[in-house]
C-alpha cells in the first residue's frame, strides 16, 4: 500500500506540473529557445531538456534546423521520460523525445504511437553505486533488498534497472525504486543514503563521479556497453509521436525529421566542445569542463542518420518481457512501434 500511495502522489504531482507547463507553454517555450519568427507551431514535451541523451532536441533548436523547415518548435521539459509519454497520450503536445520502449508499452495498452527519428542505438544510462555501497554492491545480482533510484516510477530506467536485476536472479519484488529525479535530486538522494544506487544519464554520472560521491556499476553509454548488459543494441532517445497524428500530419513530420536528421550529421562531425558552446549556458550548471566530459562521454551513443538500428526493437522487446508480466504475454507488433518512411525520404 505504501508502494501504491508513493506512486499516486508521483502521479498527481507529474499532472499538476504538466497543468502548469501547459498553461505556460508560451513562457516554457521562450526559456527552452523557442524557434520564434513565425511558421507552423509544434509542441515536444522533452523528459528532462538538460539531459544529454536528449541533446538533440535543444541542439536543433539552437542551429536553427527548426526554423530553416518552416517551424515554430515550442520545446517544454518534464523530469522523467514517462511523464513525456503523458503529455503525448493526453494530447498536450503533438510530440515527446523520450525513449523508445514507451512505443511497446502503450501499444499494450492499446494506445499507438510509433517513433519517427531514433536518436540513439544505446541507453546512454549507467547504473551507479554510492560510495558507501560500493564495497557490497558490486553486481547487479547485490540488488537485493537495496534501494535504487530511478527517474520516475515506470520510466526507462525503471524498466532497465528491473531487466538488469531479473537477469542478474533478483526478483523485481527483492528490492525497492525509488523516484528521485536526475541532477541534484539524484546526486542529494545518493550522498545522503536515501538511496543504495540507481541509474540515471550525463550530466548527473559525471558529476557523481567528479564529486566521489559513487562509481559506476555499469556502463550503457556506448554500443559495446548496450551489447554487454542487454545483449544487442538498444535504441532509446528518440521523437515519438502518436500514429493517428502522424498520418494526418506527413508534411509536418517530415520537416521535423528533417531537421533532426540535419543535427545528428552535424553532432557526428563536431567535438564535445564545439557542441557544448551550443548549448543554452546553464546547462553546464558552472563548470563547462565537466558538462563537456559529460557530452562527450555520452556521444557514442547517438546515430548519424536517424534510422533504426538493425535488431533494436527486437532486443528493446526482450529486455520488456523479461520483466513485465503486461507485455510478457501480449502480441506486440514492432512494425507498429516506428517508421523509417521520414528519416529515408531526407534528402
Amino acid at each position: 500500500m505504501r508502494e501504491t500511495a508513493r506512486y499516486a502522489c508521483l502521479a498527481a504531482a507529474g499532472l499538476l506540473a504538466l497543468a502548469s507547463l501547459t498553461a505556460c507553454a508560451d513562457d516554457a517555450s521562450s526559456t527552452a529557445g523557442g524557434g520564434g519568427g513565425g511558421g507552423e507551431t509544434v509542441k515536444i514535451m522533452v523528459g528532462g531538456l538538460d539531459k544529454v541523451i536528449y541533446l538533440p532536441a535543444m541542439l536543433t533548436q539552437r542551429l536553427g534546423y527548426f526554423r530553416a523547415e518552416g517551424l515554430d518548435v515550442q520545446m517544454l521539459s518534464e523530469p522523467a521520460g514517462v511523464q513525456a509519454e503523458t503529455a503525448l497520450v493526453s494530447g498536450q503536445v503533438q510530440g515527446a523525445v523520450g525513449f523508445y520502449d514507451h512505443t511497446l508499452d502503450l501499444q499494450v495498452k492499446g494506445k499507438p504511437v510509433e517513433s519517427v527519428v531514433q536518436f540513439s542505438h544505446a541507453p546512454g544510462e549507467v547504473e551507479i553505486v554510492s560510495a558507501e555501497a560500493a564495497g557490497d554492491l558490486t553486481s547487479p545480482a547485490d540488488f537485493k533488498g537495496r534501494k535504487l533510484g530511478v527517474t520516475g516510477l515506470g520510466s526507462s530506467t525503471d524498466f532497465l534497472t528491473k531487466y538488469l536485476a531479473v537477469e542478474h536472479g533478483v526478483g523485481i519484488s527483492e528490492f525497492t525504486p525509488v523516484a528521485v529525479g536526475a541532477g541534484p535530486t539524484f546526486i542529494a538522494a545518493l550522498q545522503k543514503g536515501a538511496i543504495d544506487g540507481g541509474m540515471t544519464t550525463d550530466p548527473t554520472a559525471t558529476t557523481v563521479l567528479d564529486k566521489k560521491a559513487g562509481k559506476i556499476l555499469v556502463d550503457m553509454r556506448t554500443p559495446e556497453g548496450s551489447r554487454a548488459a542487454l545483449g544487442g543494441p538498444y535504441p532509446s532517445s528518440s521523437l515519438y509521436m502518436r500514429t493517428d497524428w502522424v498520418n494526418g500530419h506527413k508534411e509536418t513530420v517530415q520537416k521535423l525529421v528533417n531537421a533532426f536528421v540535419k543535427t545528428l550529421k552535424w553532432m557526428s562531425t563536431h567535438s564535445a566542445d564545439e557542441i557544448a558552446a551550443k548549448m543554452p549556458a546553464d546547462y553546464s550548471q558552472g563548470n563547462e569542463s565537466l558538462y563537456t566530459q559529460a557530452i562527450k562521454n555520452t556521444l557514442p551513443m547517438f546515430t548519424d542518420d536517424g534510422v533504426m538500428p538493425r535488431g533494436g526493437p527486437e532486443t528493446v522487446e526482450r529486455v520488456l518481457k523479461a520483466f513485465n508480466p503486461n507485455i510478457k504475454n501480449a502480441e506486440i507488433d514492432l512494425s507498429r512501434t516506428y517508421t523509417t518512411e521520414f528519416v529515408n525520404a531526407v534528402k
